[in-house]
């Protein structure tokens, strides 16, 4: 990739990862500038005894913004907070509230840290958008066109939550990290004595970040648990044997927090959001060979795609595993798993690799 007097954007989070990107970049000769998007703060959604401690941080724009100094780059602070609750915080609610389990950071990923960026950029006359994600851009052979591919380290890979990013947005996309292990990216960091060398990981979902999404949901969107109608627990031979406290509290595989004395250890193995049932059983209940995605976003022409046996992962730590697809309408895709899976959770993303490379992806909407 030719990178004198090309223009790369890098979105910096204010941690260790897009910190060492950024200096890449610049070592790479490349003409960067460092962007942070402020996205919320916990004075809007709770759940920490302090305001601004995590993601999204003062401190986090404080990190970014004293990288960029010592870099001799600039750096922007861009509040997309309207965005973010229009686009992510509106769709996990209303997610939760249809009785699915979203992926906000994959939501976010696709429509805030790509599209919506890229369209401000545009302006800018800004050439590429980089990111501290590891995972890397690789040319599908056949095709011709570019794919997402695992990171080299494989424990750290987020290949998964990047199904989103449209074949255009990805053609104007650098991954700095995709070659380096998280060890590395620390080690490299020391090395040059940067002040974000250390600092931690963060494993929350952003806004919700003391992890507790029913907490959210009730301080934040009062109205919603309000008007969720209690209803029946049914077990695996259609007898009701208790009573659910609205089907937002639950999600597909769960077993802790049922408040149900059964004897056996038993899962939530399907949401009937109709009869405003939540199904449970054991574990081998939930499991199922086919389900059915849709809002698919494709990296490859399809017909490269129906003919093959591709892997699919459907939760972000989960073993991507082999199967079918087929088009069933315009908008829906049925994959048929090769062996049972468990849980195949409404809501979540079905990721399609083909050779180890994302090639696609939707929301899994029924199993």
């Amino acid at each position: 990739m030719e990178s004198k007097n090309k223009k790369v954007v890098i979105a910096m989070s204010g941690g260790v990862d897009s910190s060492l990107a950024a200096r890449l970049l610049v070592d790479q000769g490349f003409d960067v500038m460092g962007v942070t998007m402020k996205l919320w703060g916990y004075i809007d959604t709770g759940g920490r005894p302090t305001h601004d401690s995590n993601c999204c941080s003062l401190d986090d724009i404080n990190n970014a913004k004293a990288e960029c100094a010592s870099l001799g780059i600039p750096h922007y602070t861009l509040d997309m907070s309207a965005e973010f609750k229009q686009i992510v915080i509106e769709n996990f609610v209303s997610e939760y509230k249809a009785g699915r389990t979203p992926n906000p950071c994959i939501i976010c990923n696709t429509e805030i840290k790509w599209h919506a960026l890229l369209k401000k950029l545009d302006d800018l006359g800004v050439d590429y958008l980089a990111t501290g994600h590891y995972a890397r851009k690789i040319k599908h052979e056949a095709a011709g066109s570019w794919v997402i591919g695992r990171g080299k380290d494989l424990h750290k890979d987020q290949s998964y939550v990047l199904w989103g990013i449209r074949p255009e947005e990805l053609e104007r996309t650098i991954f700095p990290l995709g070659e380096l292990s998280k060890q590395e990216v620390r080690e490299q960091a020391a090395n040059a004595d940067m002040r974000t060398a250390e600092t931690p990981e963060s494993m929350e979902i952003c806004f919700v970040p003391d992890n507790d999404y029913r907490r959210f949901l009730g301080e934040q969107y009062p109205e919603v648990i309000e008007a969720a109608p209690k209803g029946n627990f049914v077990n695996s031979e259609g007898e009701i044997i208790g009573e659910h406290q609205g089907i937002h509290n639950y999600t597909i595989g769960q077993r802790k927090g049922l408040g149900l004395a059964t004897g056996e250890r038993i899962f939530v193995n399907k949401i009937d959001v109709e009869n405003n049932t939540v199904h449970v059983g054991n574990r081998q209940a939930a499991a199922a060979t086919t389900f059915t995605v849709n809002s698919c976003n494709w990296l490859i022409p399809e017909s490269f795609i129906y003919n093959d046996t591709l892997e699919v992962q459907i939760r972000y730590n989960h073993d991507a595993k082999p199967a079918l697809l087929k088009r069933i309408s315009s908008d829906e895709v049925e994959v048929t798993f090769e062996h049972p899976e468990n849980a195949i959770t409404p809501g979540q993303s079905a990721v399609f690799f083909q050779d180890g490379n994302v090639v696609g992806g939707g929301i899994i909407k029924s199993a």
